[in-house]
């Protein structure tokens, strides 16, 4: 039976804010930017104000692995670290305050796990930053090694292996090198390091439930750090076991995921991932050590043993191996001031900190306030009836996707869908033109960036920028530009997240959704029927999902990396959350229509 987690927190909404005010207040090194909660930003506290005459180095990703990302900041590592919500990918304007806060004239260089959310997310932002003048570079890091190639579009998951790049790349800018010099030698890095981990249990999320999936004589082999089920689960093996099947993996020649053989130098990271007692880890050590050197013939240059990538309170530990040379060893024994990194912390903190302003956007703008309600037309009486429709159908749902999401992901989209179907009401009370179709769905788009983080929010922000791109055109909008609307859109989300037809997103909802109203309207059906007969469409391709475990190659985001056990009757919960939605808005769009023709 599923238990309530006992966690030391306040707000389960406020733990990633109040960690990082715990952190600066411990590290007199450290600062943050005044931006909670949408931009959550650990910086350098002598790296502020666009005078840093180094390569600033930033990374970031979702909260829950700590001391990762915030915790690797300081003089010899990170220049800064962007957080977002737990397991969700930071937001684009959190990224974009980071770089403006932080980076000089020799530029920035961006280091990332390789989830599709950060993907995105980063990416986004470094193009921005690239608009406004700014040097970025970026490199993304996949070490992990156990599942098998090939992965589809996702590719392999980025774990704790991130934590060496760091320090490779960050005493490489201590040291002056340029921007070209510092992304290559992290690249260099990242293509040397091979990481796998093993969970004895499952982790909880704030405010919600512990899950039962392992049993008590059980552990998991493979998992990802966001709670995500592993490769296999096998019974409980003693450590020296465990240790010897991780090693194998890691060093498969099958896979060749690892560029090392008998003969080579190593670095070896022994990683807890937060629950795992000290002792536990260097237990593990005391094994791995030896049986690189004698059964692979590695020399074992460096051991690094502790906590430093973590998924909440999950007990487990991963194992990383870097391929060493003279420049790897010189990187990783150059000093930091990182409090994470296994040294001290020194300094004293002085009598009061005072958060450091976000950095003004050049394009931004003030958000306009709608001063007194609106006279709506007819069309804004139906945009407004359906977009309410569809936020409370999702507020709704949110525990049945958090449910399926806890089966197949992370567990939190219905608190990611819940989050941006609230703000969307508020929004819509004093900030949406509702008479303006276009311009509505535009702010929308807005309102979801500010949010939602992770995949949902990126994707759902470019959705609304690809529909009001669409909708803009034209100044009567009907049914027809509607259907060519979500025609566009879902190009657009298929463009940049990579996903089609039977990946097991959104998208197998949307789809067929838009075939369905582009056939319907084609035939002569009014926009209502051709409506409603799309959301049927919509209902029955989120549905199908439950059927696509077989084509695990295909998929998308983080179904890509579950076993088809895992999988079988489980429907996508992205997808039953479009198809959710976008029914809700249908059936409010016939019953206001037929509302006023009565």
């Amino acid at each position: 039976m599923a238990l309530q987690g006992k966690k030391l927190i306040n707000n389960p909404d406020d733990v990633v804010t109040e960690f990082i005010e715990g952190l600066v207040e411990t590290y007199p090194g450290l600062q943050y930017l005044d931006g909670f909660p949408e931009i959550k930003v650990v910086l350098r506290a002598d790296a502020v104000g666009g005078a840093y005459d180094k390569v600033a180095v930033i990374s970031g990703g979702g909260s829950g692995h700590e001391p990762a990302h915030a915790g690797f900041v300081g003089p010899g590592m990170l220049t800064a670290a962007v957080s977002g919500d737990v397991f969700a990918s930071p937001p684009v304007d959190s990224i974009l305050a980071a770089i403006r806060a932080v980076t000089g004239t020799m530029g920035c260089l961006l280091i990332i796990k390789n989830y599709t959310g950060d993907r995105l997310n980063f990416g986004l932002a470094a193009e921005q930053a690239k608009s406004e003048g700014y040097k970025i570079e970026m490199v993304i890091v996949g070490d992990d090694c156990a599942l098998p190639p090939p992965r589809g579009i996702a590719g392999r998951r980025g774990l704790a292996g991130t934590i060496l790049v760091h320090k490779v790349a960050g005493a490489a800018a201590d040291a002056g090198l340029s921007l070209a010099d510092v992304a290559a030698e992290a690249k260099h890095a990242s293509e040397a390091v091979g990481t796998m981990g093993v969970a004895l249990s499952v982790c909880t999320l704030p405010g919600q439930v512990t899950s039962d999936r392992l049993g008590p004589e059980q552990i998991e082999l493979g998992l990802g750090i966001h709670g995500e089920p592993g490769a296999a689960v096998v019974e409980l093996q003693t450590v020296d076991v465990v240790v010897e099947h991780v090693l194998k993996q890691i060093l498969s020649q099958e896979t060749q995921y690892l560029p090392i053989t008998r003969g080579s130098n190593a670095v070896l990271l022994i990683n807890g991932l937060g629950a795992t007692p000290v002792m536990e880890l260097m237990i593990a050590a005391r094994k791995a050590v030896p049986e690189l050197q004698l059964e692979y013939g590695i020399a074992v240059d460096r051991v690094y043993t502790g906590t430093f990538m973590t998924s909440l309170d999950m007990a487990g530990l991963s194992i990383t191996i870097m391929r060493s040379d003279e420049n790897i060893l010189q990187r990783l024994d150059a000093p930091t001031k990182a409090p994470a990194w296994p040294v001290g912390s020194e300094g004293n903190r002085p009598p009061a900190k005072f958060p450091v302003a976000v950095p003004p956007s050049p394009s931004m703008k003030d958000d306009e306030i709608l001063s007194e309600r609106q006279e709506l037309s007819k069309q804004g009486c139906m945009l407004e009836a359906a977009i309410e429709a569809a936020a409370k159908e999702l507020i709704d749902l949110k525990d049945n996707l958090n449910d399926w999401d806890s089966k197949v992901g992370d567990g939190d989209c219905g608190t990611t869908m819940y989050r941006g179907a609230t703000a969307i009401l508020e929004d819509m009370k004093t900030r949406y033109h509702l008479n303006d179709a276009a311009g509505t769905v535009n702010e929308i788009g807005s309102t979801i960036r500010k949010v939602m983080g992770g995949t949902s929010g990126i994707l759902y922000d470019i959705l609304c920028k690809a529909a009001y791109a669409s909708l803009k055109q034209n100044k009567n909008i009907t049914a027809y530009e509607w259907a060519d609307a979500l025609e566009a859109s879902i190009a657009a989300v298929s463009k940049y997240g990579g996903a089609r037809a039977g990946y097991r997103t959104m998208l197998d909802a949307l789809i067929p959704a838009s075939t369905v109203l582009k056939q319907s309207l084609k035939a002569g059906d009014d926009p209502v029927t051709a409506f409603i007969a799309s959301a049927e469409a919509a209902s029955a391709g989120a549905e199908s999902t439950k059927q696509m475990q077989a084509k695990l190659h295909l998929q998308a985001g983080r179904s890509s990396y579950i076993s088809p056990d895992h999988l079988v009757s489980i429907p996508d919960p992205g997808a039953m959350a479009a198809a959710a939605w976008y029914q809700a808005a249908a059936l409010s769009v016939k019953n206001k229509l037929h509302a006023s023709e009565s």
